[in-house]
């Protein structure tokens, strides 16, 4: 990885919320404020807030919301072909006033509104997080029996789809089985959702691991169009919605990963394991330093470029 900057200075400000006056705000999200753009589009814009265990923190991420929103958009593209997104194709500068452009520029997408499907799309290539605590309680998750003795550092024998339910801010995410996912969707919805949330997974996976990257898990969003077809939304493939691994050293058997995890280790040295207490915290500049560089680090090696 690179070394991180020297201070948070050096980053420039941080953007913890937007304030447009043209467009009406609909919601504030953990990381992104929502737009309504007429009746029929949204402006999605990525701020730096930075989240854990479903807690917003108090110090944001300088360049956090521009470097999740490029990556984004360059999965977005990359992965059109498995199946259709939700971007409009129109640029977010054109429906905002101009002394609002800095707000919006490099940080934000102008999407298609869709009915969101409620549900998490998440496919583990690897055990964690969650998962890892299931597996090693059960010996299974969300009711899919695992190979015995599995490590965190193996790989499943292939990638696994289990979803999740869909929490509101400062609510914590459920890990469900598949027959749940079925009874809130439907048996042919539910099995179109895995089968594409798999395909994304193999696809990006597969790009990922020639630029040094192993995608252990990622979570996927989808809604239907006007039309009832699934389309992939929200974010896609970003270190905020996935665990990045760097393959070199994974090949040794140590996990170094491109995403928050400087911030989880500091709230586990700290006690803090979830409740709203987080919003409080006032996160120590290394952490927030560390946390930039490694999201930086994965832009970098995934796009081929600095954001």
């Amino acid at each position: 990885m690179n070394a991180a900057p020297a201070s948070l200075a050096a980053l420039g400000p941080a953007v913890a919320a937007t304030a447009l006056h043209s467009l009406p705000l609909i919601a504030r999200g953990k990381v992104r404020d929502l737009y309504a753009v007429g009746s029929d589009r949204l402006l999605m814009v990525a701020s730096d807030r930075l989240s854990a265990f479903d807690v917003v923190m108090k110090a944001p991420v300088p360049g956090k919301g521009r470097l999740l929103t490029q990556m984004a958009l360059f999965w977005f593209d990359r992965l059109k072909d498995v199946v259709p997104n939700h971007l409009s194709g129109d640029a977010p500068e054109s429906v905002v006033a101009p002394d609002e452009v800095a707000q919006v520029q490099g940080r934000s997408m102008l999407v298609r509104r869709l009915a969101p499907l409620p549900c998490e799309a998440v496919v583990r290539g690897y055990i964690a997080g969650s998962g890892w605590k299931a597996y090693q309680k059960s010996g299974s998750v969300c009711g899919i029996a695992l190979p015995p003795g599995l490590a965190m550092t193996q790989p499943l024998p292939a990638p696994i789809f289990t979803p999740a339910t869909k929490a509101a801010v400062g609510e914590h995410d459920e890990n469900i089985s598949f027959a749940q996912l079925e009874a809130v969707l439907g048996a042919a919805r539910a099995a179109e959702v895995r089968d594409t949330a798999i395909r994304l997974f193999q696809a990006a996976s597969a790009y990922a691991l020639t630029r040094g990257i192993v995608i252990a898990d990622t979570k996927f969003e989808f809604g239907l169009d006007e039309a009832g077809r699934l389309t992939l939304m929200d974010e896609v493939l970003t270190p905020d919605s996935s665990r990045l691994w760097l393959a070199d050293e994974l090949a040794q058997g140590r996990i170094v990963a491109l995403d928050k995890q400087p911030l989880r280790d500091w709230l586990g040295r700290t006690g803090v394991t979830g409740g709203a207490e987080q919003a409080a915290l006032d996160l120590p500049d290394e952490v927030i330093l560390g946390v930039h560089e490694r999201y930086a680090t994965a832009y970098r090696l995934l796009c081929g470029a600095a954001a």
